[in-house]
């Protein structure tokens, strides 16, 4: 009996269990069903964009920038309204190996248009038209806005008051860089403008144009440059403002030993604490490279119209250190030289570098070995 009773029990729990079992099934198969809901309810919204809403007569102008890659155009396409979801557009491109075939320049795209649309018109070649201008290294400012207004781009004069008044804070130097109306700093932007070729839109603004420039300086000037500065004591401006005197006294395989030099005069304690440099001095000659005769007097309409305070603060000769600013755009190679030289060992402690007219330099240490290498290269220059 006892036994019997057990095995009852046991039939019991047995079907109790079962019962429990099955109640989990509806509530399995509704989980189930709201998942599928949900996943077609996305992939219906995902269809949708790909497929568009279809196209209307009204179309939208995007402006795609030379370098544009597959996110950049994908935020443009959103901020134009054609789509909503970028990284989908993104996936998209991808998954159709058109990412390498999108183009650069304007397009009028359709609203309400498919994916598959809006990649054929981005990659057909319309792009908009441009002009190049290629700036050489160590070009001043008044020359690369004078290239710009022979481009036919914009007036040098616009060129320059953009460049020197204009809000550029979205890049890292300019926090750096002094304002306008520092005392004499003769012109702002001077140094900052990166000689390089550009691809300029004919119809773009002149702030664009100048956005161009100081995001290619912007993007040379690493973060281990700007670790650099800071372990030196040294500022951005003054490093700028030497490298342009590198530029214009060597701009060549001399650049390491001409900013060692300069480096030395610039020295703590240095007993020649002025760049003593006809690059930007009181030589009045047409055929001299001279800042302050060749550019900034013709930017005042004459030598005798300079500001005393401007004049003071280029004149390398009189001026002790660096001058307000720098006297030309350099490229890359002088801003390194001028951040950390590597010169020749027996340049390391010169202060003085002179040069004969086949492009050799000669170097001393004190104004005698000075003086006897300015007659050498006086010599050399009398036989060509």
């Amino acid at each position: 009996m006892a036994k019997h009773t057990a095995q009852a029990a046991d039939n019991r729990h047995r079907k109790t269990k079962k019962k429990k079992k099955s109640g989990c099934l509806p509530v399995l198969v509704a989980l189930l069903g709201v998942v599928l809901m949900a996943a077609a309810v996305v992939l219906f919204t995902l269809k949708g964009e790909i497929d568009g809403k279809g196209e209307t007569d009204t179309t939208v102008t995007v402006t795609v920038e030379q370098g544009s890659g597959p996110a950049t155009i994908a935020n443009r396409l959103k901020d134009a309204g054609l789509i909503k979801y970028p990284r989908i557009f993104r996936w998209y491109v991808g998954q159709q190996g058109a990412a390498g075939k999108l183009q650069y320049g304007e397009f009028a795209i359709p609203q309400g248009a498919s994916y598959d649309t809006i990649i054929e018109h981005l990659t057909r070649y319309v792009a908009a038209a441009t002009t190049r201008v290629t700036f050489p290294e160590g070009s001043t400012a008044q020359s690369i806005a004078a290239k710009m207004e022979e481009a036919g781009l914009c007036t040098a004069d616009e060129f320059l008051q953009v460049a020197c008044t204009g809000d550029f804070s979205q890049f890292r130097f300019w926090q750096y860089v002094p304002a306008a109306d520092t005392p004499g700093l003769f012109l702002r932007c001077e140094g900052y403008l990166f000689p390089e070729t550009y691809d300029f839109y004919d119809e773009d603004t002149v702030y664009n144009y100048v956005a161009t420039f100081y995001a290619q300086f912007d993007s040379m000037i690493t973060d281990e440059m700007y670790a650099e500065l800071e372990a030196q004591g040294m500022t951005l401006h003054q490093l700028i403002t030497l490298a342009s005197f590198v530029q214009e006294e060597a701009g060549n395989d001399q650049d390491d030993n001409v900013a060692q030099v300069f480096r030395n005069r610039l020295a703590p304690g240095s007993p020649f604490p002025r760049l003593e440099s006809n690059v930007s001095s009181y030589v009045q000659r047409d055929d001299d490279n001279n800042y302050l005769y060749n550019w900034v007097a013709k930017y005042y309409g004459g030598w005798d119209s300079i500001p005393a305070e401007i004049y003071a603060a280029y004149n390398t000769y009189e001026k002790t250190g660096l001058p307000a600013g720098a006297v030309s755009n350099p490229g890359i190679e002088a801003i390194k030289a001028a951040l950390s030289p590597n010169p020749d060992e027996e340049v390391k402690d010169c202060y003085f570098f002179v040069t004969d007219l086949t492009g050799k330099y000669y170097y001393g240490r004190t104004v005698a070995e000075h003086n006897a290498n300015c007659n050498k290269a006086w010599a050399v220059n009398r036989t060509l």
